[in-house]
């Protein structure tokens, strides 16, 4: 708010002791164009007037107020201001629409995408949503985890298309999966539930002219307590990585059935199991991650930059690949992306057998 003060100030001195045939005057309009930067409408009428009183002071030292660069140069002042002014009340009007479409946004992706607990079981959980663009909090892109009977069950998808038929099927697979995987007893029998859910889905709601374009790919994941393994079925999305402290990232090779809304899912590809040993990681993740691009058009080398931070625990993990992801992309990604680390964590050590004479279990 000062600037602009300052501005009047100085312009209105420095014209006050120039000769008649300068005139600074008009520069007074600049103070009335920055304040909406930083100040709402009423500093920016503020100054204004301010800026308006200015020239008119201005005018009584050279001239008057009648003659004829003065007659024009204040009413110009003044209907600018008043131009600046009604900008700068469409602009707030325009900004608190904005913060309420973001604040619905918020609380649908909070409905839609329940944040992953930190702990599920064995596992240590961690989650991110990358949203391509500013406004929106949520898209096409979607995961979710619960705790069965033996174990935990974990899915991450992606919803083909954009806007609110994307929202709206996103939340059809997670309202799907979040039943059906307390009651199918296999991934490919709750891939084939999921499967029925969406082609129901798509009947009904699927617009004519995008019949058969519609669909979600979809990975399950099973990860009984038990067990160090992990089984998977792809419905045609992409496997995860698997970081293994001291060796190499691994991609799992998983024949993927046909996405959700297609028919077959579940059919086709049949279930992976996979070795997933305490201190390993699983990093599932959506195409907005491996498809992103930089400025030279080169595709995000995923796989590589993960094999560099596989020590870190999931939070710090996903905290890396964000960072260095949104750099890569040029600080924006051209399609939403969701990334889900999970760590079976390593089994305490039990330490050394008690002694002759030391008690087993002490007081």
């Amino acid at each position: 708010m000062l600037i602009p003060i300052v501005l009047i100030a100085v312009i209105t001195v420095v014209d006050i002791r120039t000769p008649d045939t300068v005139h600074l005057g008009p520069a007074l309009v600049i103070a009335p164009a920055l304040t909406p930067s930083f100040a709402g409408p009423r500093r920016v009428a503020f100054i204004g007037v301010l800026a308006t009183v200015a020239q008119v002071v201005i005018a009584q030292w050279h001239g008057g107020l009648t003659t004829t660069n003065h007659l024009v140069q204040i009413p110009t002042i003044a209907v600018l201001s008043a131009l600046i002014w009604s900008f700068s009340v469409v602009r707030q009007r325009r900004s608190r629409q904005l913060a309420q479409v973001r604040s619905v946004a918020e609380a649908a992706q909070q409905v839609l995408l329940w944040p992953l607990p930190e702990r599920l079981g064995p596992l240590r959980v961690a989650s991110l949503y990358l949203a391509a663009e500013d406004e929106a909090q949520i898209g096409g892109d979607l995961y979710a985890a619960t705790r069965t009977e033996h174990g935990t069950r974990v899915m991450i998808g992606d919803v083909r298309g954009k806007g609110l038929p994307a929202v709206g099927e996103a939340a059809l697979v997670l309202g799907a999966f979040r039943e059906a995987a307390h009651e199918q007893s296999t991934l490919p029998r709750l891939a084939r539930a999921l499967d029925r859910s969406v082609t129901r889905y798509l009947a009904d709601f699927e617009p004519t002219e995008e019949a058969g374009e519609r669909f979600a790919t979809v990975l399950l994941l099973e990860i009984p307590d038990d067990r160090p393994v992990t089984r998977l079925t792809s419905c045609g999305h992409p496997p995860p990585l698997l970081l293994s402290r001291g060796r190499p990232v691994s991609v799992p090779d998983v024949d993927p059935s046909p996405p959700l809304g297609v028919g077959g899912a579940g059919d086709a590809g049949s279930q992976l199991d996979l070795s997933f040993e305490p201190g390993d990681t699983l990093l599932l993740y959506t195409d907005g991650v491996v498809e992103a691009r930089d400025g030279d058009g080169a595709f995000y080398p995923f796989a590589e930059r993960a094999a560099q931070w596989t020590d870190d625990p999931p939070e710090a993990l996903l905290h890396r690949v964000r960072r260095d992801l949104l750099g890569h992309a040029g600080g924006r990604l051209a399609d939403d992306a969701a990334l889900v680390a999970l760590c079976r964590a390593p089994v305490p050590s039990r330490g050394p057998p008690p002694g002759p004479g030391r008690p087993r279990h002490p007081r």
